[in-house]
């Protein structure tokens, strides 16, 4: 039997009402994900356990050296092949439960510029052709619209004028201009998603500054979710919004790009940066590693970064660190973090 309130007491102050909820803007979430390769010596696992999350109007720069597992996490999530294990779900569809003629038809909404532009574009075709593509293999992406109007617009879009390289062959452009040719073809599929795998690396730095500032403005004009894979941290500032960093397969930290930039959390991070050349440092004190990773046919057991990490302890080979908060936002996995962990409910996570 409930206690009466005493007639004298006050009356109970009204319970708020609940906030409005704000909108999930997540397009591509990938979970668990595992890509394990089969190899002659064994089972490779490139790609361990890692969950991603990639927002409308938003790029996560994934960033590691060489060999962490950058690709295979970008070819998984287009399921290029599928990954071993883990879910990808795009707008909340479970990508793995389609069937092939489903999947073929949202192949459309997830687009990848890869490395290399001239390797990616069919030297028999010209600039038109090539933009066309997936138009042509995709009739329903026009929406009716006229053909050569869709790719003059795309071709705009990347600052190319059509009248001037719309007949142009890959073999008569640059590089950036290669690769914007890349970008406008898959722009013209309509995407949701675009991945950008080492998309500026095989480019000079002029070439480098317009294909980054041309990502960061499609991104958010055409409200997609972009990744940007990458193993050079001095471009992240320029086009991402958050970031992850990758090491032998797993994330070790991730947040807002400027945040964790600007005071990193694992030794690892840590380590990249300082090895990230600047004008005045000697070039003896880069702070390069002290090794090459371990390889992912036979990983250190516990955390991975353990055999290179000068704060490496015992606990670090017996027990694998799980993710925890540093700030808002931000996340590492780490035993001995550079920043201090915080309490979940004050990251606003």
């Amino acid at each position: 039997m409930s206690a009466t309130p005493p007639a004298d007491a006050p009356p109970s102050a009204p319970r708020a009402a609940p906030g409005p909820v704000p909108p999930d803007t997540t397009v591509l979430r990938a979970t668990g994900l595992e890509v394990v390769h089969r190899t002659r010596s064994g089972p490779l696992h490139a790609v361990s356990g890692v969950d991603l999350a990639l927002e409308e109007r938003r790029t996560l720069a994934l960033v590691g050296e060489s060999g962490s597992g950058k690709s295979s996490i970008a070819r998984a999530l287009l399921r290029l092949p599928p990954p071993t294990s883990g879910t990808v779900t795009l707008d909340g569809t479970d990508l793995a439960a389609l069937p092939a003629r489903r999947l073929r038809a949202l192949r459309p909404r997830m687009q990848m510029v890869f490395q290399d532009p001239l390797s990616s574009l069919n030297p028999r075709r010209t600039v038109r052709g090539l933009v066309a593509e997936p138009l042509d293999a995709h009739p329903g992406q026009n929406r009716g619209r006229d053909r050569a109007t869709v790719v003059d617009e795309q071709l705009n879009a990347v600052g190319l004028d059509p009248e001037l390289f719309g007949d142009r062959r890959p073999d008569q452009l640059s590089g950036g201009q290669a690769q914007r040719v890349a970008i406008a073809r898959a722009l013209a599929a309509g995407p949701r998603v675009l991945i950008a795998d080492e998309a500026v690396s095989a480019l000079d730095v002029s070439a480098q500054a317009t294909v980054l500032n041309l990502l960061r403005g499609l991104t958010e004009e055409r409200g997609l979710a972009g990744l940007f894979i990458t193993h050079d941290l001095g471009v992240v500032r320029a086009v991402s919004d958050d970031i992850a960093v990758l090491q032998l397969g797993r994330i070790c930290e991730r947040g807002p790009t400027q945040a964790v930039l600007a005071a990193p959390a694992h030794p690892y991070t840590a380590a990249l940066l300082a090895a990230v050349p600047e004008p005045g440092r000697p070039l003896g004190d880069t702070g390069l590693l002290p090794a090459d990773p371990p390889s992912p046919l036979d990983p250190p057991s516990g955390c991975r970064f353990r055999t290179r990490c000068p704060l490496a302890h015992e606990r670090c080979a017996a027990e694998a660190p799980a993710m925890r908060p540093v700030g808002p936002g931000r996340t590492v996995a780490c035993h001995r973090p550079l920043l201090p962990v915080l309490p979940e409910a004050a990251t606003g996570l």
